[in-house]
């Protein structure tokens, strides 16, 4: 992905696949995302409603609410944030969340404010997460807007050994899915295109079967009328009334008791 490398290129290509897909969730994110790395907040806030809409998820709420701030209104940036519940997003959402309400109340001439919204549990010095880097940037900060130089510097000494021990600044990857797609019925027979059609009869084949077919039939007229009388005579005569053979377990029993007599003449 060109987005660190290139944001702008990247946009145009995403750009481009927003003309083409535009029903498809990740590519409205995907736009929504270059959008907002070169600097057009409007089209950034326009994507990610329209994602969020589409997929129903939460996901890039920090970065809706950031570019709220982005068009110049921190207010509706802070309106947004608050209109969800938190403890419903996963740790990292809530942790982007935070850094960009705390970024509108700075915007707001607002710096204590700015600092308890990152007051978050996230924010713990002795554990390290993929987020605690950003985070304990974002509250050094804070702490030197408030004029705590001291405690700034603390922090962003913990943010240096967190992302030192998480190995170096986390990469963005791009996820690749392959789909099987189901093969395509023929609207007429409901079969796929790769179903081998029946094969053609061969014309030729037919032509030499019916004259065959016709020379025999001179030599066997006889015996066809012959067979049709004997048809015409079985189908007229009355059936005659089945055979009684009597109960098969009877004969059953009958070759038992030869056997078992049998038996009984080789004993004696």
């Amino acid at each position: 992905m060109y987005l660190d490398d290139d944001p702008e290129l990247a946009h145009q290509h995403a750009l481009s696949a927003g003309r083409r897909a535009g029903r498809v969730a990740v590519v409205r994110e995907t736009l929504a995302i270059t959008a907002y790395a070169t600097g057009d907040f409007a089209l950034a806030l326009r994507e990610l409603r329209t994602y969020r809409r589409i997929s129903g998820s939460n996901d890039q709420l920090p970065l809706l609410v950031d570019s709220e701030r982005g068009v110049g209104r921190p207010d509706r940036a802070l309106e947004v944030g608050r209109a969800v519940d938190r403890s419903e997003l996963p740790a990292a959402v809530q942790v982007g969340l935070a850094i960009a309400m705390s970024g509108a109340r700075l915007d707001l001439e607002q710096p204590e404010l700015a600092l308890s919204e990152l007051e978050i549990p996230q924010l713990d010095p002795d554990r390290a997460f993929s987020y605690s880097p950003a985070l304990f940037s974002a509250y050094a900060e804070v702490l030197d807007e408030l004029g705590r130089s001291t405690d700034a510097a603390d922090w962003r000494a913990r943010a240096a050994r967190a992302e030192e021990a998480l190995g170096g600044p986390e990469l963005d990857l791009v996820e690749i899915y392959e789909v099987e797609l189901e093969p395509e019925l023929d609207d007429e027979t409901g079969l796929d295109d790769e179903t081998p059609e029946p094969a053609a009869s061969d014309s030729s084949t037919d032509v030499v079967v019916d004259d065959e077919a016709s020379a025999e039939s001179g030599r066997g007229d006889v015996v066809e009328d012959d067979a049709a009388e004997d048809e015409t005579a079985a189908v007229e005569a009355p059936d005659d009334e089945p055979e009684d053979l009597g109960d098969p377990g009877e004969v059953l029993e009958d070759d038992v008791r030869a056997v078992l007599a049998e038996g009984d003449e080789d004993k004696a």
